[in-house]
Protein backbone atom coordinates (compact mmCIF):
# COMPACT_ATOMS: atom_id res chain seq x y z
CA UNK A 1 0.00 0.00 0.00
CA UNK A 2 2.61 2.66 0.43
CA UNK A 3 3.16 2.76 -3.53
CA UNK A 4 -0.46 3.49 -4.06
CA UNK A 5 -1.53 5.13 -7.17
CA UNK A 6 -3.44 8.45 -6.58
CA UNK A 7 -5.99 6.96 -8.51
CA UNK A 8 -6.22 3.46 -7.07
CA UNK A 9 -6.40 5.44 -3.59
CA UNK A 10 -9.28 7.47 -5.11
CA UNK A 11 -10.77 4.20 -6.13
CA UNK A 12 -10.54 2.65 -3.07
CA UNK A 13 -11.88 5.99 -0.60
CA UNK A 14 -15.14 5.10 -3.08
CA UNK A 15 -15.31 1.70 -1.96
CA UNK A 16 -14.91 2.55 1.46
CA UNK A 17 -17.32 5.26 1.05
CA UNK A 18 -20.20 2.86 -0.71
CA UNK A 19 -19.29 -0.04 2.27
CA UNK A 20 -20.10 2.54 4.55
CA UNK A 21 -23.27 4.05 3.01
CA UNK A 22 -24.99 0.88 3.48
CA UNK A 23 -23.42 -0.92 6.42
CA UNK A 24 -25.13 2.82 8.24
CA UNK A 25 -27.80 3.85 6.31
CA UNK A 26 -29.15 5.67 9.02
CA UNK A 27 -26.11 7.99 10.42
CA UNK A 28 -26.09 11.43 11.69
CA UNK A 29 -25.14 13.95 14.37
CA UNK A 30 -25.65 12.32 17.63
CA UNK A 31 -26.25 15.56 19.25
CA UNK A 32 -29.63 16.19 19.88
CA UNK A 33 -30.79 19.60 18.92
CA UNK A 34 -33.54 21.73 16.94
CA UNK A 35 -31.77 24.67 15.44
CA UNK A 36 -28.61 25.75 14.71
CA UNK A 37 -28.14 27.34 18.55
CA UNK A 38 -28.97 24.46 20.11
CA UNK A 39 -26.08 22.57 18.26
CA UNK A 40 -23.39 25.04 18.78
CA UNK A 41 -23.92 24.86 22.31
CA UNK A 42 -24.00 20.76 22.21
CA UNK A 43 -21.05 21.04 20.47
CA UNK A 44 -18.90 22.93 22.44
CA UNK A 45 -20.20 20.63 25.48
CA UNK A 46 -19.02 17.57 23.23
CA UNK A 47 -15.40 18.54 23.87
CA UNK A 48 -13.98 15.74 26.30
CA UNK A 49 -17.51 14.19 26.53
CA UNK A 50 -19.70 11.79 25.29
CA UNK A 51 -22.44 12.52 22.84
CA UNK A 52 -24.60 10.75 25.10
CA UNK A 53 -23.71 12.69 28.20
CA UNK A 54 -24.47 15.88 26.66
CA UNK A 55 -27.74 14.74 25.21
CA UNK A 56 -28.67 14.46 28.92
CA UNK A 57 -27.31 18.01 30.48
CA UNK A 58 -29.10 19.97 27.48
CA UNK A 59 -32.60 19.29 27.60
CA UNK A 60 -32.43 21.30 31.16
CA UNK A 61 -29.87 23.80 29.66
CA UNK A 62 -32.04 25.10 26.99
CA UNK A 63 -35.45 25.06 29.36
CA UNK A 64 -33.17 28.04 30.83
CA UNK A 65 -31.10 29.53 28.17
CA UNK A 66 -33.57 28.58 24.62
CA UNK A 67 -31.50 31.20 22.76
CA UNK A 68 -28.03 33.18 22.47
CA UNK A 69 -29.69 36.57 24.52
CA UNK A 70 -30.58 34.64 27.43
CA UNK A 71 -27.82 32.54 27.53
CA UNK A 72 -25.58 35.87 27.79
CA UNK A 73 -28.27 37.18 30.69
CA UNK A 74 -26.63 34.21 32.51
CA UNK A 75 -24.45 33.84 35.09
CA UNK A 76 -21.31 32.34 34.86
CA UNK A 77 -22.37 30.02 38.14
CA UNK A 78 -25.58 28.89 37.13
CA UNK A 79 -24.22 27.67 33.70
CA UNK A 80 -21.49 25.79 35.39
CA UNK A 81 -24.06 24.13 37.56
CA UNK A 82 -25.88 23.24 34.47
CA UNK A 83 -22.94 21.82 32.62
CA UNK A 84 -20.75 20.42 35.39
CA UNK A 85 -21.06 16.54 34.45
CA UNK A 86 -19.72 17.57 31.24
CA UNK A 87 -16.19 17.77 32.43
CA UNK A 88 -13.95 20.98 32.20
CA UNK A 89 -17.08 23.03 33.22
CA UNK A 90 -15.21 26.30 33.99
CA UNK A 91 -13.93 26.60 30.58
CA UNK A 92 -16.82 25.68 28.71
CA UNK A 93 -19.19 27.94 30.89
CA UNK A 94 -16.55 30.70 29.85
CA UNK A 95 -17.00 30.02 26.74
CA UNK A 96 -20.62 29.19 25.84
CA UNK A 97 -21.02 32.78 27.90
CA UNK A 98 -18.66 35.08 25.60
CA UNK A 99 -20.37 32.74 22.24
CA UNK A 100 -23.72 34.08 23.52
CA UNK A 101 -22.74 38.09 23.69
CA UNK A 102 -20.75 37.39 20.82
CA UNK A 103 -23.61 36.38 18.89
CA UNK A 104 -25.70 39.01 20.17
CA UNK A 105 -23.38 41.87 19.25
CA UNK A 106 -22.27 40.66 16.25
CA UNK A 107 -25.22 38.34 14.77
CA UNK A 108 -28.15 39.93 16.29
CA UNK A 109 -28.33 36.34 18.01
CA UNK A 110 -28.41 34.22 15.30
CA UNK A 111 -25.55 31.46 14.68
CA UNK A 112 -23.83 32.89 11.54
CA UNK A 113 -23.51 30.42 8.64
CA UNK A 114 -19.85 31.21 6.96
CA UNK A 115 -16.70 29.35 8.61
CA UNK A 116 -15.18 32.60 8.80
CA UNK A 117 -18.06 34.00 11.14
CA UNK A 118 -18.39 30.81 13.08
CA UNK A 119 -14.37 30.52 13.90
CA UNK A 120 -14.38 34.14 14.65
CA UNK A 121 -16.85 32.75 17.89
CA UNK A 122 -15.47 32.39 21.50
CA UNK A 123 -14.65 28.26 21.76
CA UNK A 124 -15.39 27.57 18.20
CA UNK A 125 -12.68 26.23 16.21
CA UNK A 126 -12.47 24.29 13.11
CA UNK A 127 -14.00 21.16 13.94
CA UNK A 128 -17.01 22.63 15.61
CA UNK A 129 -17.83 24.87 12.63
CA UNK A 130 -17.83 22.06 10.53
CA UNK A 131 -20.52 20.37 12.89
CA UNK A 132 -22.27 23.30 12.75
CA UNK A 133 -22.25 24.02 8.61
CA UNK A 134 -22.78 20.52 7.55
CA UNK A 135 -25.55 19.44 10.25
CA UNK A 136 -27.73 22.77 11.36
CA UNK A 137 -27.03 24.77 7.52
CA UNK A 138 -26.58 21.81 5.27
CA UNK A 139 -23.37 22.99 4.02
CA UNK A 140 -20.50 21.33 3.14
CA UNK A 141 -17.60 23.38 3.72
CA UNK A 142 -14.99 20.70 5.13
CA UNK A 143 -15.24 17.65 7.37
CA UNK A 144 -15.60 17.06 11.06
CA UNK A 145 -12.37 15.46 12.36
CA UNK A 146 -13.11 14.24 15.39
CA UNK A 147 -10.51 10.83 17.43
CA UNK A 148 -12.73 8.44 15.32
CA UNK A 149 -12.12 9.66 11.80
CA UNK A 150 -8.44 10.68 12.19
CA UNK A 151 -7.64 7.51 13.88
CA UNK A 152 -9.89 5.24 11.40
CA UNK A 153 -8.66 7.36 8.43
CA UNK A 154 -4.61 6.61 9.77
CA UNK A 155 -5.64 2.91 10.06
CA UNK A 156 -6.98 3.03 6.17
CA UNK A 157 -3.79 4.72 4.77
CA UNK A 158 -6.20 7.66 3.73
CA UNK A 159 -3.53 9.82 5.62
CA UNK A 160 -0.24 9.51 7.76
CA UNK A 161 -1.07 12.99 8.87
CA UNK A 162 -1.71 13.21 12.85
CA UNK A 163 -3.26 17.06 12.88
CA UNK A 164 -6.97 17.37 12.19
CA UNK A 165 -6.40 20.12 10.05
CA UNK A 166 -4.31 17.89 7.66
CA UNK A 167 -6.38 14.71 7.87
CA UNK A 168 -9.35 16.91 6.71
CA UNK A 169 -7.63 18.13 3.56
CA UNK A 170 -6.32 14.34 3.06
CA UNK A 171 -9.95 13.23 3.01
CA UNK A 172 -11.33 16.33 1.13
CA UNK A 173 -9.12 15.27 -1.82
CA UNK A 174 -10.46 12.05 -1.76
CA UNK A 175 -14.10 12.25 -1.00
CA UNK A 176 -17.05 13.88 -3.22
CA UNK A 177 -17.74 17.43 -1.60
CA UNK A 178 -21.67 16.79 -1.14
CA UNK A 179 -20.51 13.99 1.00
CA UNK A 180 -18.07 15.02 3.64
CA UNK A 181 -20.65 15.95 6.41
CA UNK A 182 -22.01 12.56 5.52
CA UNK A 183 -18.46 11.15 5.87
CA UNK A 184 -17.84 12.27 9.13
CA UNK A 185 -20.96 10.72 10.51
CA UNK A 186 -20.08 6.93 8.98
CA UNK A 187 -16.65 6.96 10.30
CA UNK A 188 -18.04 7.91 13.61
CA UNK A 189 -20.68 5.30 13.26
CA UNK A 190 -17.93 2.88 12.47
CA UNK A 191 -15.61 3.36 15.08
CA UNK A 192 -18.43 2.94 17.70
CA UNK A 193 -20.02 0.39 16.06
CA UNK A 194 -16.60 -2.04 14.98
CA UNK A 195 -13.46 -0.34 14.52
CA UNK A 196 -13.33 0.44 18.24
CA UNK A 197 -9.80 1.98 19.36
CA UNK A 198 -8.73 -0.92 21.84
CA UNK A 199 -10.40 -3.66 20.11
CA UNK A 200 -11.01 -3.51 16.37
CA UNK A 201 -13.17 -6.34 15.01
CA UNK A 202 -11.66 -6.61 11.72
CA UNK A 203 -13.51 -9.83 11.64
CA UNK A 204 -17.06 -8.20 10.86
CA UNK A 205 -15.59 -5.29 9.28
CA UNK A 206 -17.32 -3.96 5.91
CA UNK A 207 -14.40 -2.27 4.76
CA UNK A 208 -11.73 -4.40 6.19
CA UNK A 209 -10.61 -6.19 2.54
CA UNK A 210 -9.89 -1.92 1.81
CA UNK A 211 -8.16 -1.66 4.84
CA UNK A 212 -4.26 -2.37 4.93
CA UNK A 213 -4.21 -2.40 8.87
CA UNK A 214 -6.82 -4.84 8.90
CA UNK A 215 -5.17 -7.30 6.28
CA UNK A 216 -2.05 -6.68 7.99
CA UNK A 217 -3.78 -7.81 11.49
CA UNK A 218 -4.73 -10.81 9.44
CA UNK A 219 -1.35 -11.55 8.55
CA UNK A 220 -0.10 -11.23 11.95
Amino acid sequence: MARESASARAARAARILAALERAYPDAHCALDHADPYQLLVATILSAQCTDARVNLVTPAFFARFPDALTLAAGTQEEVEDLIRSTGFFRNKGKNLLAMAAALVERHRGQVPDSMDALRDLPGVGRKTANVILGNAFGRNDGITVDTHVGRIARLLKLTTATDPEKVEQDLMKLFPQAKWTLLSHLLISHGRAVCIARRPDCAACTIAGDCPSARRAAHG
